[in-house]
């Protein structure tokens, strides 16, 4: 089972190449802060704008610092199920405990053509599988039905929610069990998903307050009720200044801000502007990360 708080880490660029020194330190410090386990190379890791190469070499290095201390979820989706199969072969390969399949975008697959993309997958690569289910960016959404037939799959272990929708960890806990592993993929509602039977978040904010996080989730774990609204609320500023625009530009401007890497991201995504500048840097503050 995973749980807790993992980190959807970003990819640090640095004059238009990946940092990996940067990267490395920055897989090192999460470890270090307490972070329950670490994604590399999903959204948030730029995976769109990373050649294949790259994005193999992302996952390798990941797993090279990380050295078993925590469970590594590699980004292997792809909106081609023999490049999705690729991928996630080649994280088997390097040594991931299990690999982040995310719904095919842009094809917008019929519930049938969703199963049948999961199963060959699962069925070319023995490695467990989380399926990422985020509407808002690859517009299908995957039904609780059809989540359901996939964890009839030995290897098909678990979500990635990122729908928003409260109501769906409890209709998904109840079709299919409390096995199978929920993983929030939204930072804001956390607390709604935990109480609805999730068991962690994919979190974009613990790029730059992987403690907090990590704490907040030991809170709910250890039922400190009092302890996990108090970092929660806490929390609240950094998870909305998070999404001031599209995601990652304002999380690796607030990782520059803590001096981790550069905030330079690859177009068509373009550096955030002033005012949401202002912004990440005012939660930081509030939240206690700045001085």
């Amino acid at each position: 089972m995973f749980s807790g708080s993992f980190t959807a880490l970003i990819t640090p660029f640095h004059d238009g190449k990946v940092d990996e020194k940067a990267f490395q330190a920055f897989v090192e410090w999460q470890i270090q802060e307490g972070t329950n386990g670490l994604v590399p190379v999903g959204t948030t890791g730029e995976s769109p704008t990373l050649s294949h190469v790259e994005h193999k070499r992302v996952v390798e290095l990941c797993i090279e610092v990380a050295k078993g201390r925590v469970p590594i979820v590699a980004g292997a989706g792809s909106n081609s199920t023999a490049e999705a199969i690729d991928l996630t072969r080649h994280a088997k390969m390097a040594g991931a405990d299990a690999a982040l399949i995310v719904t095919p975008y842009y094809n917008k697959p019929t519930q049938e053509g969703l199963f049948r993309h999961y199963e060959a997958i699962a069925a070319a690569v023995d490695i467990p599988i989380i399926i990422y289910n985020i509407p808002g960016r690859s517009v299908v959404d995957m039904s609780v039905d059809t989540m359901a037939r996939l964890a009839k799959i030995d290897n098909i272990v678990g979500v990635k929610d990122a729908t928003a929708d409260l109501a769906r960890p409890l209709a998904t806990r109840v079709a299919i069990g409390a096995d199978f592993c929920q993983l929030s993929g939204e930072d804001a509602t956390i607390g709604g998903f935990l109480a609805q039977g999730g068991h962690g978040c994919i979190s974009v904010s613990s790029n730059v307050a992987p403690r907090l996080c990590a704490d907040l989730h030991k809170a709910w774990k250890s039922r400190d009720l009092d302890r996990f609204g108090e970092i929660r609320d806490r929390l609240m500023p950094l998870h909305a200044a998070m999404f001031c625009e599209s995601s990652p530009g304002p999380v690796k401007y607030a990782a520059s801000l803590l001096g981790k890497c550069s905030d330079e991201t690859r177009l068509p995504l373009a550096p955030i502007a002033a005012a949401s500048r202002v912004r990440v840097e005012t939660a930081m503050r509030a939240v206690g990360l700045l001085n």
